[in-house]
């Protein structure tokens, strides 16, 4: 019980200390929208327009990648806040853009070895670039791949062999085999003795002897749906379960939000209908993970499931796609209903059907 309470109250620290910022910078562009800058909560300019090119970051917390062009040449480091320049030249580089901070760290990559390492907030090295690759911070860990092949084609690449570890932000390894697992919660870590009997968790023996256990959000999501949202399907329970705005597909409009209430009135038995039947056995679905769309759901009522260079927190909050398929003659349609993990719980969010007709 004692690691269960002390392991509880780390997560907490670690889970709330990030958003406490006491003056989160935000960018802005110049007159051309060509050079990006930021300035401070009080409107007050902090770093005039200068940076291109790399610098994703539309808030600035602590410690960010940026570029500048300078006598015709293309610089990039990392800037903390107090204006301190780190790893020159070392932008951990990710489908065309830079490494965002996360929890105060931030990610880079050596150019002559290859491999990654991580800042801390003051711009010091805690995680020295002896691996492959490393996720970003959550809640604290790190999960890190070692001993790994890169195999190129053009542009693309992938990993082979090696071995995944989770480890720390000081660099000390917690479990020495941790296969990567986008399903795993890591915020939801629980520390004992023995492992737990909990079916929505995973178990991992530590270096400590001890036993983490994870949340997988699969299982959590298909748990909540069987017993909750399917056992008792009335209108209520849907509205109880929906964010403020559903968003669905409709021709010719497009992508069309409008308020749970009048939306789930005007189509409840359709939705009922086609949702209960993921209780027959002959239903053919299957349930993908996603990110939140920015261009979507760009609305303030969103903005914390999202971090400050824009992207989806996948790794807390996934969105769960529910996908009924049809075989209707020789066409395939399909069903989409999704539900965005939430800290109250998932919530239906968006619905596209091709098998019937919304309302």
């Amino acid at each position: 019980m004692r690691n269960l309470i002390l392991i509880y109250l780390l997560t907490l620290t670690s889970f709330t200390l990030p958003g406490q910022s006491k003056d989160t910078w935000t960018s802005f562009w110049n007159k051309d929208t060509t050079l990006m800058g930021f300035k401070d909560k009080n409107g007050m300019v902090k770093i005039g327009p200068k940076f291109k090119g790399f610098t994703i970051a539309n808030k600035f917390d602590d410690i960010i990648a940026v570029t500048e062009e300078i006598n015709e040449n293309w610089n990039s480091y990392y800037l903390t806040k107090t204006g301190r320049i780190v790893g020159k030249d070392s932008l951990h580089i990710f489908d065309n853009g830079a490494d965002c901070e996360s929890e105060g760290y931030i990610r880079f990559r050596d150019g002559k070895t290859d491999k990654v390492g991580m800042f801390n907030r003051n711009g010091d090295i805690v995680v020295p670039a002896d691996y492959n690759d490393l996720t970003r911070v959550r809640n604290g860990m790190i999960i890190a791949l070692k001993g790994a092949e890169k195999k190129q084609w053009g542009e693309h690449f992938s990993w082979k062999g090696g071995k995944e570890i989770l480890i720390d932000t000081n660099n000390k390894i917690l479990i020495d085999n941790f296969k990567y697992d986008n399903n795993l919660n890591l915020f939801s870590v629980l520390i004992s003795s023995h492992p737990t009997t909990d079916t929505i968790r995973q178990n991992f023996k530590g270096v400590n002897e001890q036993y983490y256990s994870f949340i997988d959000f699969d299982k959590e999501f298909r748990s909540w749906l069987k017993s909750s949202l399917l056992r008792n399907f009335t209108k209520n329970s849907l509205l109880e379960c929906a964010c403020k705005e559903i968003t669905f597909w409709k021709e010719p409009n497009g992508w069309t939000s409008e308020a749970k209430s009048t939306f789930i009135d005007r189509n409840f038995e359709l939705i009922r209908t086609k949702l209960l039947e993921l209780n027959s056995k002959a239903c053919d679905y299957s349930i993908f993970d996603e990110g939140l769309n920015p261009y979507i759901y760009g609305s303030d009522e969103y903005k914390e499931y999202f971090n400050n260079c824009g992207e989806s927190k996948d790794w807390l909050y996934p969105i769960k796609n529910i996908v009924i398929s049809y075989k209707d003659n020789k066409d395939l349609l399909q069903n989409h209903f999704e539900f965005l993990r939430t800290d109250s719980g998932y919530k239906f969010i968006s619905i596209t059907i091709r098998k019937g007709a919304l309302k």
